[in-house]
């Protein structure tokens, strides 16, 4: 069987799906028990720009309710965390994981000089880099370059996702980009792209490395998908997107793989129109796979091993515009949940509405500090190597 370069490039997912293939996965090639202790991210991107002030409400504050007249969550219907702080309504088991303790709230995150390009200030996230830079690798992308060298057995990274992030991109190493484990195998070892393996003889480079990794993900398909059934999690998960996501990286968690970066997306947050019902459907939907996810890693002993981080590539304006919603902002709030939390709880000071610039949140903490914290004492990394440069550490881990 013979294809031709302009046709290999036309092939689908799978060709897709095998560029974005570490080629460190073909190191597993026998299980590896990963004891309790093994300590894990899960990254949660809430795609489009959420809206902060409404997630994180601050119920006392006059400036919030004059700006959002019809917008603006009434203390009554807010889940009171403090006097002064409420969640969203929807964030019922937030509301739960901050009573018992493995909840936090960072406040006023963003980086200087902010864009309000959703694809821009996504790219600044994702690359860990300054506004004026222009970078082409990811914060984990990079993360795993630094852990392969000199490491038999490299750490690993993996999206909930049929495309790979700029953050998961590195130099050397990506993370793998993935919906379904089975249907990955399935694909892999269809009898098609097998003969397109079978048949190639070395000829140009490009086409070469093409055929390179697609080989590499068919003989490393099998085992993902095979270690995903090692230990499947018995808990019932919500039948949404992030439900069915959440629950294939607890199997994972649960399994023999050695993975130690989870990334899953959620949106769009987008909202400038009609905000209230859209906010509130996809905080739903979060809210509750993060509640069967958590209480899934409670079960089975690994809650104290997983950090899960929530962020936005940027919040909203502090006044609502006339469409029942919100438009581009600057710095939001994240959220930070796991067993092995150091500072819980509202972990500095709620947004200054009445020190704005030109109508929005000053940012009081640069994102790279969180990162360069968790890649540091949660992930045991050279996080001044991977940033480009030293951070300073935050007190949550």
């Amino acid at each position: 069987m013979v294809i031709k370069r302009k046709e290999f490039l036309q092939i689908g997912s799978l060709a897709t799906a095998s560029l974005m293939l570490p080629k460190f996965l073909k190191a597993f090639e026998k299980p590896m028990m990963v004891p309790q202790g093994n300590k894990v991210i899960v990254v949660i991107q809430l795609s489009g720009g959420n809206d902060g002030l409404n997630t994180v409400i601050p119920v006392t504050n006059d400036i919030y309710y004059k700006g959002r007249p019809k917008l603006g969550i009434q203390k009554k219907d807010a889940l009171l965390v403090t006097d002064e702080v409420g969640l969203n309504p929807a964030l019922t088991a937030f509301k739960g994981l901050y009573d018992d303790g493995s909840l936090g709230i960072l406040n006023s995150v963003g980086y200087p000089n902010p864009d309000r390009s959703h694809f821009r200030s996504m790219d600044i996230w994702h690359s860990a880099s300054a506004s004026n830079e222009y970078v082409n690798t990811g914060w984990v992308g990079r993360y795993l370059d630094a852990q392969c060298k000199g490491c038999d057995k490299p750490t690993q990274a993996i999206e909930m996702d049929d495309v790979l992030s700029l953050a998961l991109k590195g130099e050397e190493s990506k993370a793998l980009a993935l919906k379904d484990p089975a249907k990955l195998y399935n694909t892999s070892n269809s009898k098609y792209f097998k003969d397109i393996t079978g048949s190639h003889q070395a000829g140009e480079e490009t086409v070469d490395y093409l055929y390179k990794t697609m080989s590499e993900t068919i003989s490393s398909a099998e085992y993902i998908y095979n270690q995903s059934k090692t230990h499947p999690t018995g808990q019932a998960y919500p039948n949404t997107g992030l439900g069915k996501d959440l629950k294939t990286i607890a199997s994972l968690i649960f399994s023999d793989i050695n993975t130690k970066v989870y990334y899953v997306s959620l949106g769009s947050f987008d909202t400038h129109v009609a905000q209230e019902g859209q906010q509130k459907r996809l905080f739903t939907e979060l809210n509750d796979a993060v509640k069967a996810f958590t209480d899934d890693l409670k079960k089975n002993g690994r809650f104290d091993d997983v950090l899960m981080m929530t962020f936005s590539e940027f919040g909203r304006r502090v006044a609502q515009n006339a469409s029942g919603g919100t438009d581009h902002g600057t710095a939001n709030n994240m959220f930070l949940i796991g067993g092995g939390l150091k500072q819980k709880g509202v972990l500095n000071a709620m947004p200054d509405l009445s020190d704005l610039n030109e109508g929005d949140l000053k940012h009081k903490v640069d994102f790279k500090n969180v990162y360069a914290t968790v890649l540091n004492k949660w992930l045991a990394a050279d996080d001044k190597t991977i940033l480009g440069k030293k951070f300073d550490y935050l007190n949550f881990i």
